[in-house]
This record gives structure tokens, C-alpha cells and sequence, in this order.
């Protein structure tokens, strides 16, 4: 199976922009160590600063669970609690 690519995007709260932020900075050297984390590159919107997005590739969908079930993923949940207004996620395969 080729590597698998995730495009997540979140949308903190208007008032909780640096909060969010700064529990995704966490995330990066983490889970750049995992087995299996290809790229883990987080983006903020020039125009949007309350709009991340996270660009990753993962050797295989069973190491990118592994870290979707990881402890600091679910810190970073608990930390955002109520401070995320907007998430979504894309699992995709790379065609060209």
C-alpha cells in the first residue's frame, strides 16, 4: 500500500487563536519521532490566522493510527477542549 497523506484543518475560536496554536507547536517534534511519520508540517492561513493546517504523510494508515491513539494527541484534545471551532480531515493516497 503507498504512503498515506492526511490534510487536517482546524479553526480555533476567535479568542483562543494562541491557545490552539501552542498546543499544535507541541505536537510537531512528537510526532515527527514516531515510527513511521514521513512529514508532519503545520500551517497557519496568511489571511485566516484562526485556520491551521496540518500536511502529513505516514509510511502506512496502521502507523497513522498509532498516532492518532498516542498520549500527546490526547493531551492536545483535552487541552483544546472548547477552543476548537472547526476540524476536519482528509485521508488521502498520493496519484501522481
Amino acid at each position: 500500500m503507498p504512503k498515506l497523506t492526511i490534510v487536517a484543518h482546524i479553526t480555533a475560536m476567535p479568542d483562543k487563536i494562541a491557545l490552539v496554536k501552542a498546543e499544535l507547536e507541541k505536537l510537531v517534534p512528537v510526532t515527527r519521532a514516531e515510527k513511521g511519520c514521513l512529514d508532519y508540517d503545520l500551517h497557519q492561513d496568511n489571511e485566516n490566522p484562526a485556520h491551521f493546517m496540518f500536511y502529513e504523510n505516514w509510511e502506512s494508515r496502521a502507523l497513522w493510527q498509532a498516532h492518532m491513539n498516542a498520549r500527546h494527541l490526547k493531551e492536545y484534545v483535552a487541552a483544546t477542549e472548547g477552543a476548537i471551532a472547526e476540524f476536519s480531515l482528509h485521508e488521502m493516497t498520493p496519484v501522481a
